[in-house]
């Protein structure tokens, strides 16, 4: 047994109970199902020394009672390992989905989305038949021969060698095909990633696609895909349509040497008529366990190859986790905000983004950073909420290395609201309350009974509601949330489509503000707000983060001209430090970005 499949027995053996149940009702559903035959046998022989009605009536209700229990047998055995199956699929969906939330930010920079959705939803449905019908019906194949073959050899054990004749041919063709239909199936699963792929990049970038008149090109684009993939589907279908009537084929030749040879028997007098007659349903009841073992080698393979996929992705490791020296006592609130950084260099696979950082900033004060594009701002930024590992003892909050942090700890004590605001297609109210433990789904007037995110209680939500309007207050969210529809219960669509640029960047800021959090990440978070709305905005976080610990990054000189300390870095390092009237007067790389945000307000005034 491969290592593939231990890991999957280990999904499969929590539910041993239930497959044992299944697998007893399988052996029942055989054995009963089997039984007709020797009946009619019996019924047959019995006829022919005379017909009575009271014989007919005996037989029809014992034919009709070994088909009713064996319907009530195969009822069991379905419903038993099939809803096993679908228990499976149900934990291995949610291990699935739990390890994507552990893999690195890199991985899905990687990866496609479109790829990984493909092995979360058809590879994952393919190992479910691996687990279910194909166990199942492997199980009841294997039953219906030996119970049937036993049967047979006592009627007449020379036909029962010669209806296994087809057998070794059988076997070979299993074989090939099995090989080939799994290498075959594996290419379709990565096409079909590949059209998953094109599918959710020209969804997401539709914008783009009409702004630049792209739409036919994307179409074509779809189309070579969907080719290929219907292409490789004839491909094994053309496989297929050989493996099945080949078995077939096998079959009928045995049926008819054992009629042939079976009429001389009877002539002869070695067997009766009913002899016959029960011999040859046992041997129809061999043929579809016959093509079932061929179609249960597809399901083998195609379950085999999509698992694998599947454990391409649960065998990468996880960035960051826990780790033995996690300080599992300290929780949000112990957090006060202070931070250093001591001789912190962090490198991209190999190229380096920052060098020898060391910086200290004291709870409650609000620094801001500036610098070039690709200077390494937001590669420091999500160093300090672990977004990214750093390096051991180079990155500290409350004299603590944040790697001795439970990550439920310092994520819960950082509001961050990144570059690109991504707003999930919730209501604002919904939005808002994300980053809540508990209260994903709060809003003021009540979430709509579809919604996927799981409703606060109700004693909790005018606490929730005054959250969510204290946080769309402070980010200047409220007055756009007034003019909504339907306020905070407004959708907003794939992404936030609905809202502008802005609106996404203050949902996010109130998002982050909504956690009351210790300290708050803003990454250029108010680049896409006008120039009097941010002012308003940063008045009030002054307020509202009083006492706690702030870092803006923005490339507007006007954001950050206020903080108490305000950083330039330039190649990874921190080249000037200062208040801002300090930095202008030094003549430095501050200097320069505020002389040239100044030309270009005269410029744009003129």
């Amino acid at each position: 047994m491969d290592q593939a499949t231990r890991r999957l027995l280990r999904f499969v053996v929590r539910y041993r109970g239930r497959y044992i149940v299944g697998f007893a009702s399988v052996v029942s559903t055989a054995a009963v199902t089997l039984l007709a035959p020797w009946v009619l046998r019996l019924a047959i022989d019995d006829l022919q020394q005379g017909v009575t009605r009271s014989k007919l009536l005996f037989y029809a209700a014992v034919i009709f009672a070994i088909t009713f229990v064996g319907g009530l047998s195969r009822y069991a055995m379905r419903r038993v390992i099939i809803g096993a199956s679908r228990d499976i699929e149900y934990d291995l969906r949610n291990a699935f989905f739990a390890h994507l939330q552990t893999l690195p930010l890199a991985y899905f920079h990687r990866h496609r989305t479109g790829d990984l959705m493909s092995r979360a939803t058809n590879d994952l449905n393919a190992v479910r038949m691996l687990v279910g019908p194909a166990v199942m019906y492997t199980a009841s194949t294997v039953c219906t021969f030996v119970i049937g073959l036993t049967i047979m050899a006592s009627i007449n054990a020379r036909l029962t060698v010669i209806g296994l004749l087809p057998l070794p041919f059988v076997t070979v063709v299993a074989r090939y095909f099995g090989r080939a239909i799994h290498e075959r199936f594996e290419r379709i699963q990565q096409q079909l990633a590949d059209l998953s792929a094109v599918t959710q990049e020209a969804l997401a970038g539709v914008r783009v696609i009409r702004a630049y008149g792209q739409e036919e090109q994307e179409l074509e684009r779809f189309r070579v895909a969907n080719r290929e993939y219907v292409d490789r589907n004839r491909t094994l279908i053309s496989l297929q349509g050989f493996f099945y009537p080949s078995m077939g084929f096998f079959m009928g030749v045995s049926e008819l040497l054992v009629l042939w040879l079976g009429a001389a028997d009877v002539i002869a007098g070695r067997m009766t008529v009913g002899d016959l007659v029960a011999f040859n349903a046992y041997l129809a009841m061999l043929a579809w366990p016959m093509i079932a073992f061929g179609w249960v080698t597809n399901l083998l393979q195609r379950g085999r190859a999509s698992w694998g996929r599947m454990l391409e992705v649960m065998d990468t490791p996880a960035a960051i986790a826990d780790s033995d020296l996690t300080r599992l006592e300290v929780g949000p609130n112990d957090i006060k905000g202070s931070i250093d950084l001591r001789h912190l260099t962090f490198a991209y696979d190999g190229r380096p983004v920052l060098s020898d950082v060391t910086l200290s900033i004291p709870a409650g004060q609000t620094v801001a950073i500036v610098g070039r594009t690709g200077s390494g701002k937001s590669t420091l930024l999500s160093l300090l909420a672990r977004l990214h590992e750093p390096p051991p003892h180079t990155v500290f909050i409350d004299g603590t290395d944040v790697r001795e942090l439970p990550l439920a700890t310092l994520r819960g004590a950082i509001g961050f609201v990144p570059q690109e605001p991504f707003l999930f297609s919730e209501t604002v109210g919904a939005n808002v309350a994300f980053g809540s433990p508990g209260a994903e789904a709060a809003h003021p007037a009540g979430e709509s009974p579809q919604s996927p995110m799981r409703q606060p209680a109700e004693h909790d939500l005018s606490l929730a509601t005054a959250r969510v309007q204290s946080a769309a207050s402070v980010a200047q969210l409220d007055k756009d949330v007034a003019a909504f529809p339907q306020g905070y219960d407004t959708r907003v669509g794939e992404r936030g489509i609905t809202l502008s640029g802005g609106q996404k960047q203050r949902t996010a800021i109130a998002r982050a503000l909504y956690v009351n959090p210790r300290i708050l990440i803003l990454d250029d978070a108010l680049s896409a707000v006008d120039t009097q709305t941010e002012e308003d905005i940063l008045r009030r976080l002054r307020e509202f983060m009083r006492d706690r610990t702030s870092i803006i990054v923005s490339h507007r000189i006007s954001t950050v001209r206020d903080a108490d300390v305000i950083l330039v870095l330039d190649g990874g390092r921190i080249i000037e430090r200062g208040g801002h009237d300090e930095l202008v007067a030094r003549g430095g790389l501050y200097a320069d970005l505020h002389r040239q945000q100044l030309l270009e307000e005269e410029l744009a005034a003129s």
